[in-house]
């Protein structure tokens, strides 16, 4: 069993071995759920290759982008 402290700032780390272990790297979504006086945490479970491009397009194109334009930016993203 881990002991991790809560900072000032009310963030905690992850041990390097679990991160490691759950194969979290920066930016990975944690679901956190509360369940009596006990926290669970979980890995986001990962989007679909359909979903990953709507959240990286998502703000993105304009209507003054050309179809081929916007292609281009789901090209770069991948």
């Amino acid at each position: 069993m881990n002991i991790i402290i809560i900072n000032t700032n009310g963030q905690i780390a992850i041990p390097s071995n679990i991160q490691e272990q759950l194969g979290l790297l920066p930016g990975t979504a944690i679901q956190i759920e509360v369940i009596g006086d006990t926290l669970h945490l979980r890995k986001q479970p990962d989007l679909s290759r359909g979903a990953q491009l709507i959240a990286i397009m998502r703000g993105k194109a304009t209507r003054e982008q050309s179809t081929d334009e916007i292609m281009q930016l789901t090209r770069d993203n991948l």
